[in-house]
């Protein structure tokens, strides 16, 4: 088995895509959250959110990605880091109180960082780990960003709403234990093994979960939009945007098998 550093490579045009209009939403939340007399916020927010949108067509009109624009986005999503940075201490500190969980900040901040490691290397994985360690470390990535989905979704539901809750509370006990399993192969594959089976039947045991979480979030979306829920979602966009995360998850998922099955090799 090789131990190479980093592995999954990725279309660097189309990952950036789906990220920039991401982050461009990620702007507009925050801006939605912020309390109205922090107008020098909300008047970042929204530039931020202008800039992701200028980016995202020149993104849209591109048939590749150079290194000069690629710049530009690592520009644009730093200075968005940093506003997340700014927000999240502001509430960490008590100085100010947005209609948005401390968790939340953090969350979309991670997504941020990661793809700027993701823009600068060109991989999926991490480069600072063996080729396995930093494929698991890609699910241990997601099965994190699902679990806070599917908490925030929940907490923002009306209480009224308990067939759903339900339903939530049960798929995030179960990605709970999906994302404790994937910490644990993690750390057991830092010793170099030649090869780790277990790895794949995991991925294969993840992907119908992730599936069953993205029908959730498509069904929650189209409840709102017909308005036959009850909630405190700011708009319906939101659970369109988890929604193509958990899509976008299927997809890295996709790129991780098929790396796990080259590494291993015949057995």
């Amino acid at each position: 088995m090789s131990h190479g550093r980093g592995a999954g490579q990725v279309d660097l045009l189309q990952e950036s895509r789906f990220w920039v209009r991401i982050f461009k939403e990620h702007a507009l939340f925050i801006r939605l959250g912020l309390p109205c007399d922090r107008t020098d916020l909300i008047s970042e927010a929204q530039t931020l959110f202008d800039e992701l949108s200028a980016l995202e067509d020149v993104l849209m009109a591109r048939r590749s990605l150079d290194s000069r624009l690629a710049g530009e986005i690592a520009s644009v999503v730093s200075e968005l880091i940093a506003f997340k940075d700014r927000v999240l201490r502001l509430q960490l500190q008590c100085e100010m109180f947005p209609n948005f969980f401390p968790l939340l900040i953090d969350h979309i901040r991670r997504e941020a960082v990661r793809f700027l490691e993701v823009l600068k290397t060109g991989r999926l994985a991490p480069t600072d780990v063996n080729t396995l360690t930093g494929l698991i470390e890609t699910e241990v990535f997601w099965l994190r960003i699902m679990r806070e989905h599917i908490a925030f979704i929940r907490h923002l539901l009306d209480p009224s709403e308990r067939t759903l809750i339900s339903s939530l509370e049960t798929i995030g006990t179960r990605f709970s234990d999906a994302l404790e399993t994937a910490r644990e192969l993690r750390t057991m594959s830092m010793s170099h093994p030649d090869y780790f089976n277990r790895v794949i039947r995991f991925t294969e045991e993840i992907e119908p979960l992730v599936k069953e979480l993205r029908d959730l979030k498509a069904q929650a979306f189209q409840l709102l939009l017909e308005c036959k829920i009850l909630s405190a979602v700011s708009s319906p966009l939101l659970l369109d945007h988890v929604r193509r995360e958990a899509d976008k998850f299927l997809e890295d998922l996709q790129v991780v098998r098929r790396e796990l099955e080259r590494l291993l090799g015949p057995r």
